[in-house]
């Protein structure tokens, strides 16, 4: 079994103290995979980078994380990059030289994706954005699909442009992850926990709603609602920590062989134990991750 992460791969342009730029592998779905690969699950990542230096820094990256570059993924003629400044409260605060399209799944790729998960830019900016729709609407192998929007207004534009993109990835998904940051940014006007209900009511079998260090609320189809606290810990920053969130739920359905293809019916049956074992999971290896400068996701041997 192994994963196909399909998006934002680019390099991080974070100034140190003394306005020094330093430059960091970044890209939500590029720290899915390497959360993924860092937990021994086998992942390739499609993604549009150059064959220039930071495009090598992130091969070099996914390569000591244990995940993979698809085939067909360094054809950008040069490498994406974001500006990063933390305020005062340690987020991340970013600017985009970003482009996007996605690379075709080669079609001898052994084994065969069980899960393919996607979000932030790659959903919403063109021409990936609809190869990525098209890829969610056909689903050629019937793998589990996973999305986090991972809303970055700085590159997406208003809500409202985005928002038809991002609900139709929510319908053609199983599960869904998004911050209430997220939702509140993609509906002012709604509770993030009401957005969120919304959602699982559009066909994924859960919804995960992350609130930083209050922790988690899951909710299914069927109206059950699961809450996870969060974990006191110190933190450094909380770049990647989402991001680690999302790759250890991913790491905790493929533990419970709850991904692949003919799934989707016994994860819309999870009961609230397996909900919360999930939950609880992600929970710790975000809080590592919050714990460390940098998107910088747990190994398995640090749990």
């Amino acid at each position: 079994m192994t994963t196909l992460v399909f998006g934002d791969a680019l390099i991080d342009l974070v100034p140190d103290a003394a306005g020094q730029v330093h430059p960091y592998p970044g890209g939500s779905p590029l720290n899915v995979a390497v959360g993924l690969g860092r937990l021994g699950r086998p992942t390739f990542l499609g993604a549009h980078i150059g064959q220039d230096a930071y495009g090598q820094l992130i091969k070099s990256h996914l390569a000591a994380s244990g995940a993979h570059l698809l085939d067909g993924s360094d054809t950008a003629d040069h490498t994406s990059t974001a500006l990063v400044q933390l305020d005062q409260a340690g987020q991340a605060v970013y600017q985009f030289d970003f482009a996007w399209q996605a690379p075709p799944i080669p079609a001898d790729l052994q084994p065969k994706p069980a899960v393919i998960h996607s979000g932030s830019l790659a959903t919403t900016i063109e021409p990936g954005g609809q190869q990525m729709l098209d890829l969610f609407q056909t689903n050629p192998h019937g793998a589990t699909l996973t999305f986090d929007p991972n809303v970055r207004p700085a590159a997406m534009g208003p809500a409202a442009g985005i928002r038809p993109r991002i609900e139709a990835m929510v319908a053609l998904s199983d599960i869904v992850k998004a911050s209430d940051e997220d939702l509140a940014y993609l509906y002012p006007d709604l509770a993030p926990l009401d957005a969120a209900q919304r959602w699982a009511a559009a066909g994924p079998a859960l919804v995960v709603m992350t609130r930083g260090a209050q922790g988690a609320q899951a909710i299914t189809a069927t109206g059950l609602r699961v809450d996870q606290s969060g974990i006191a810990t110190e933190v450094a920053d909380t770049v990647g920590a989402g991001d680690a969130f999302m790759a250890a739920i991913i790491d905790a359905l493929w533990q419970m062989d709850l991904l692949g293809p003919g799934q989707t019916p016994a994860l819309a049956k999870m009961d609230q134990g397996a909900i919360a074992g999930v939950l609880a999971h992600a929970a710790r290896v975000a809080a590592i991750t919050v714990s460390r400068p940098g998107a910088d996701p747990p190994w398995r041997r640090e749990l």
